[in-house]
């Protein structure tokens, strides 16, 4: 199957002024932050947010407020960090249905999280072992794929590596899903289908997308040749090999990053890049803010309904990101068929 040029999925007659669009955007992830604020089993009003936020509020609407927007801005980091991954991934693969986790980086973290929850160690040691379970399947992937990042056939490659090291990921944590003790399984069940309960909000995810998102938006004519022209852009002066190095260090951290916060959140990767290029058209200058706003936005959403949808019980929120997902895969499919046809 040949690979498919993520530029060649825009729709003019649906995009908007770059400035009217990312205005937009901020505003949909205000009122997304504002709604996740107010949404729980006691519901807060805008009063009630504006005087908790001033510290004029009573006891109660204050400590909501903080648990509640806490996990609002984990959701927002998680799925802004996942939206730019995909984004990433698919400008290097030039494939529109790749996202974050067909690299299979997901499985690395999702190995060392689970050894650490086996292990019975604390949560920041399992936060720990996500990530360097991450940056360890990164670093096999790049160095089994390191001669092929200025081939023709280099991505075909990356993706069949990336494939084979997820489906060994997928193995070992059965294996350990299999050993584990029955009052460890629940955790780990709730972090494989991705869970944002529980996770405090920390500095270092938002220390990781700022600098991610300042190189991608630099490198944004390059990647944007490199998804155009493919190989082909070497001959305008892309350094194709080097900037293949740079994308997929930038979505492997990215990653890492998503999955320490929140577990496997699958399809947020795949579905906001897709969309955003739908409306924004196919300039990374664009689709980087738009992505990270979109997928937070999403991901931010998806959690108030998870928490929410059965009160008091709350659903791992990657459920509700799969369920929307299957159903935007199933679409692209059909496209990319009929395109091939």
């Amino acid at each position: 199957m040949p690979s498919i040029s993520p530029q060649r999925t825009t729709h003019p007659a649906l995009r908007l002024p770059p400035a009217t669009m990312l205005a937009l955007l901020l505003g949909i992830s205000l009122a997304t932050l504002l709604l996740a604020c107010a949404s729980g089993s006691v519901a807060l009003g805008p009063g009630q947010i504006w005087q908790a936020l001033q510290g004029q509020g009573d006891a109660l609407a204050t400590t909501l407020l903080q648990l509640r927007l806490e996990r609002a801005l984990t959701a927002w980091i998680t799925g802004a960090a996942l939206a730019l991954a995909g984004l990433l991934m698919q400008s290097l693969l030039r494939n529109p249905l790749a996202d974050p986790y067909v690299m299979g980086v997901s499985g690395g973290a999702s190995v060392g999280a689970l050894l650490a929850l086996w292990l019975g160690l604390a949560v920041w040691q399992v936060d720990l072992a996500a990530v360097a379970g991450a940056l360890a399947l990164s670093g096999v992937l790049f160095w089994l794929a390191r001669r092929d990042f200025g081939r023709s056939s280099g991505t075909v490659l990356l993706l069949l590596t990336g494939a084979l090291l997820s489906t060994a990921c997928g193995a070992v944590i059965s294996l350990l899903l299999t050993i584990a003790q029955d009052n460890q399984l629940r955790g780990m069940v709730f972090w494989l289908v991705g869970d944002i309960s529980g996770t405090p909000l920390r500095p270092w995810p938002w220390l990781v997308l700022l600098p991610a998102m300042l190189l991608a938006w630099w490198q944004a004519p390059a990647i944007n040749l490199l998804a155009l022209h493919g190989d082909h852009a070497a001959t305008l002066g892309v350094p194709l090999a080097g900037l293949r190095r740079l994308l997929l260090l930038l979505s492997a951290s990215l990653t890492a990053t998503a999955v320490s916060q929140g577990g496997s959140i699958g399809f947020v990767g795949l579905m906001v890049p897709h969309a955003c290029r739908l409306v924004c058209g196919p300039s990374l200058r664009l689709l980087i803010p738009a992505s990270i706003l979109s997928g937070a936005s999403l991901l931010v959403l998806a959690d108030t309904l998870a928490r929410t949808v059965v009160a008091p019980m709350q659903l791992p929120v990657g459920i509700l990101t799969a369920l929307l997902g299957v159903p935007v895969l199933f679409w692209q499919l059909s496209r990319t068929r009929r395109r091939l046809a």
